[in-house]
């Protein structure tokens, strides 16, 4: 087994990179106080085929594999998570489940303008009392004469709200069960909901901690109309459908978090080489150079757990345990990497204006998001043959 990357693999490497840090870095802190979704940078990183990286040319796409999506998320999340996840949850969590489970004609419709980057989607699943728990899903979708008609309310939806949002999957109770016990099942499916649509409210933006030129909104359904043709997948498997959504997801998400503790990587490395204290560069203390060393064996870490996880998804393997070890090693590596490069910058750490700053404000959300680090430790204690 060899993590050696391609010639093809490499030269998407370079030319994200070279975007990143000539494009996406230099906007970073101007779009990040601004609280504002760059649509020029989206624009562009459209023109360079990033959304439709792992479609097949017939849907609009580039035809490469996954692997190359995570490759360009690492890239944009080294220097800037929030265009990083645009990315990432525009491909993983907007555009892929139509890819697994739409319908030719859903793929036919939906995939190119998604794959073009000129339009975004996202993942309704998340609610106040449903997320990790999905029985508690309360937004409900009913058929009544040949179309669904949704009711309730969504959180934390990302790339839900930008001005060129077309699609949003909503996640609802179809209908239930009760089983020999007497409890209630519950029938979950997944609706596509094109937007803008009558009933479909897009709440005020959230006030976020960080990740704040990421678009993220609550989302309110009040009779929402769409044609039965709009059922994504089978009706009942919505479990099962964003179930493997989230598995495939946390590859890249793995990716975003590695791409952070990269940047953070870099930017205390330069600090410690140009930043003389006491007549000699800081890095020449061992203690930092020390905590810089622990900052790469992290990066290398986290690098290999979702190539790993990646190479097994692209064989067709059982992959489950190995993105979630993925996404809670490069998750812990982002936050630590970014908790050690503020100290190495000291004051200068705590101006937003630096880079290591907005990795410090944005890395915790990574131990939270597409699953909490206490949902990856289930999944893989489960894989162990451990139920809690």
């Amino acid at each position: 087994m060899s993590y050696q990357l391609s010639d093809e693999h490499q030269r998407l490497v370079d030319t994200v990179r070279d975007f990143a840090d000539t494009v996406v870095a230099p906007a970073a802190y101007e779009y990040d106080t601004k609280r504002s979704l760059p649509y020029d940078i989206i624009a562009q990183m459209g023109e360079m085929g990033l959304f439709g990286l792992p479609f097949p040319t017939e849907y609009g796409g580039q035809g490469k594999d996954y692997l190359s999506l995570c490759l360009a998320v690492e890239q944009l999340g080294r220097v800037d998570q929030s265009i990083g996840v645009t990315l990432e949850a525009g491909v993983g969590l907007g555009a892929m489940p139509v890819f697994r489970s739409g319908t030719e004609e859903q793929k036919l419709e939906w995939l190119p303008q998604l794959a073009s980057g000129g339009a975004l989607a996202g993942f309704g699943l998340t609610e106040a009392d449903a997320g990790s728990d999905a029985a508690g899903t309360k937004t409900t979708a009913v058929l009544e004469n040949g179309e669904w008609v949704l009711n309730g309310s969504k959180q934390f939806i990302t790339n839900s709200g930008t001005e060129i949002t077309r699609l949003v999957t909503i996640t609802a109770v179809t209908g239930v069960s009760t089983r020999a016990d007497g409890s209630v099942k519950k029938e979950l499916s997944a609706i596509l909901v094109p937007t803008p649509i009558d009933g479909f409210t897009v709440e005020p933006s959230y006030d976020k901690v960080g990740w704040h030129t990421s678009d993220t909104h609550p989302l309110t359904l009040h009779n929402v109309r769409v044609p039965e043709a709009n059922l994504l997948g089978e009706r009942g498997r919505g479990y099962a459908n964003f179930v493997q959504t989230l598995d495939e997801g946390r590859i890249a998400f793995a990716a975003l978090c590695t791409g952070a503790a990269q940047g953070c990587l870099e930017e205390a490395t330069r600090y410690a080489r140009t930043r003389n204290v006491f007549g000699h560069p800081l890095g020449s203390n061992q203690h930092i150079a020390f905590k810089l060393a622990r900052m790469q064996a992290r990066v290398h870490t986290a690098r290999l757990a979702y190539y790993a996880a990646a190479e097994l998804m692209a064989a067709g393997q059982p992959f489950k345990m190995e993105a979630s070890i993925a996404k809670l090693v490069g998750s812990e590596a982002a936050m630590d990497n970014a908790r050690d490069a503020t100290q190495i910058f000291g004051g200068y750490g705590f101006l937003n204006e630096s880079p290591v700053a907005r990795h410090y404000r944005d890395s915790k959300i990574l131990e939270i998001g597409e699953g909490t680090s206490e949902v990856q430790l289930m999944v893989i204690s489960r894989a162990l043959g451990f139920e809690a």
